[in-house]
């Protein structure tokens, strides 16, 4: 499926125009098949920056690095330098990378300071405003994947400050989101942002983003230091003091990314390859994939009632231990290897009942003995063999919904997916614990699971999606319907998914979930819930010299290759 978005004509440089295509006329490509690279985001023309980079002799990282940047640009909701996020990479050597640049509570944060004077959360503090962000890890990320690059950031960058200085034009998406946001962007902004326009925003609209173009400018100048020191860092505290928010420049200054071990799990003849902690997703997706392991599925088929059955009450089991004992474990001993060894894993899915739901009231998290949904994901592959997947996050749709007045660029509302208060749910229903409690300096439990399946050792799938606590089931879903139902990645990509998170007890399925299965469900007693779409899932599959990269038909996301 291809969209056509058309803008009025004006006069661009050519770099942009070679760099990016036409930015105010340009297609929304659902899938494609190539055999030197390929790059899929949220946004055609981010995907179109990165695969321009790897026809200038940029690796997988390089277009990687020029996608997030201009997803920063083009699509604000969830793109970002104010936000973190996570990414799994595969090199052509065999090597693994995990990368954390997921924010951090500031110094001065406390346990209890979202509860008011009666011990009641105020999540409407921990969700929007000032106080709701966590100190960005965006920038400190990507100058850490620049090390595995091959091209200067001056060069990786410029397509982003072309954009934002330029302008765009914005899709019919693009409008509806950000006109549902201008109540909210009027009330948390100390200073009026660009994204408030009188009379509304209309698809071919042009976004220009001045105040952005100019941090970008600062960071392709003075690397690092030019985002957490200098102009950018003042501009963020003079947005804190004005709006009481509690970041300082030594949490700024203080900021480092940090590479991890990967998370790899063998599943059957793969290798699955994902993010561990303070990502959810490399204890739970290995809990679920290991669940159904030993489980027919193949022959129960794709949405039948007893697979969902069976994977719903995976999720359950895998959700009611993260809302237990997850958390950083740089801060909380958290039980990674008893939460996913076999005999454990044997104890939790003996609770599955073949013919009947399961109640979260009675499954509780596991006795063990002693010993983020408004996100956005890209998956580069380059004609190496390197494989980038990454996630990168705001929390909530544009954060907090303040814009750093002077530089452009949104805050995140990260310190909601701390435990504010135990028992409390965050903005998607997720409970948590000590483990999750707030600390400063500490790093919040996420849901993003950016994912790599290898074959042999070499890069077979990558993966991973948007959706808050849907993401995990999304992707666990996607490899499923690929790895045991055999299912193209189109079809992986964008058949109806379904979700269960231990709390709320209920499964939450989309529009597309067939109603005879749904009424069988419910006949065994389970609760039934119709909501929007879940996740945006961007899919490469690389199989017999061809690589198949396909866009979620959920929302703009477009592929690019050549």
């Amino acid at each position: 499926m291809r969209l056509l978005i058309a803008g009025f004509f004006m006069l661009v440089t050519c770099s942009l125009f070679a760099q990016t295509g036409n930015p105010y006329s340009y297609e929304i490509k659902k899938r494609t098949v190539v055999t030197k690279g390929a790059v899929v985001s949220a946004h055609p023309l981010a995907s179109g920056a990165g695969v321009a980079i790897l026809q200038k002799g940029g690796n997988a990282f390089d277009a990687a690095i020029a996608t997030q940047l201009a997803l920063a640009v083009v699509y604000p909701g969830a793109g970002n330098i104010g936000g973190g996020g996570f990414m799994v990479a595969h090199l052509s050597t065999g090597r693994n990378i995990a990368l954390d640049f997921r924010e951090k509570a500031p110094g001065a944060a406390t346990r209890d300071m979202y509860l008011d004077a009666n011990g009641n959360a105020r999540t409407d503090l921990s969700q929007n405003g000032h106080l709701a962000s966590g100190i960005p890890g965006t920038i400190a990320g990507i100058f850490s994947e620049l090390k595995y690059a091959r091209l200067p950031i001056s060069t990786l960058i410029q397509p982003a400050i072309d954009l934002a200085g330029k302008g765009f034009a914005i899709t019919e998406a693009e409008a509806r989101s950000l006109n549902a946001s201008q109540n909210a962007f009027k009330k948390y902004n100390t200073v009026t942002p660009v994204f408030v326009k009188e009379g509304g925003w209309r698809a071919g609209d042009t976004l220009v983003q001045k105040d952005l173009a100019r941090t970008l400018q600062l960071i392709r100048d003075k690397g690092a230091a030019g985002f957490y020191e200098g102009e950018t860092a003042r501009l963020i505290l003079e947005e804190m003091q004005r709006g009481r928010g509690i970041i300082t420049a030594a949490d700024l200054s203080g900021y480092q990314a940090k590479e991890r071990e990967a998370t790899v799990f063998p599943y059957k003849k793969y290798n699955i390859v994902t993010m561990p902690l303070p990502s959810s997703g490399g204890v739970i997706l290995q809990q679920m994939m290991k669940m159904v392991e030993g489980q027919p599925l193949r022959s129960y088929g794709f949405l039948s009632v007893q697979a969902v059955h069976l994977m719903t009450e995976v999720e359950r089991l895998a959700y009611a231990d993260r809302a237990k004992y997850l958390g950083d474990r740089d801060y909380y001993s958290v039980p990674v290897d008893t939460l996913t060894s076999e005999s454990y894993i044997r104890q939790r899915i003996a609770l599955i009942q073949p013919d009947k739901a399961g109640t979260s009231k009675d499954i509780q998290a596991g006795v063990l003995s002693p010993a983020s949904e408004e996100t956005t994901h890209l998956n580069v592959y380059d004609r190496e063999g390197n494989a980038v997947s990454i996630t990168t996050t705001l929390n909530g749709g544009y954060g907090c919904k303040v814009v750093v007045a002077g530089a452009g660029f949104l805050l995140n509302n990260e310190m909601d997916d701390f435990s504010i208060k135990p028992g409390v749910p965050n903005m998607y229903g997720a409970v948590g614990a000590e483990a999750n409690a707030i600390a400063p300096g500490k790093r919040m439990l996420s849901s993003m699971t950016p994912t790599l399946v290898l074959d042999k050792g070499k890069v077979f799938i990558i993966t991973g999606t948007p959706g808050g606590t849907t993401i995990t089931t999304s992707v666990f879903q996607t490899l499923i319907d690929m790895l045991e139902f055999n299912m193209t990645p189109e079809d992986a990509v964008n058949k109806p998914k379904f979700h269960h998170q231990w709390l709320p007890d209920e499964i939450f399925v989309e529009a597309g979930f067939p109603i005879e299965i749904r009424e069988a469900l419910q006949k065994m007693g389970y609760r039934i819930t119709q909501r929007g779409g879940i996740g945006r899932t961007e899919v490469i599959k690389v199989s017999g010299g061809k690589i198949e990269a396909v866009g979620d038909g959920r929302g703009d996301d477009s592929v690019e290759g050549y």
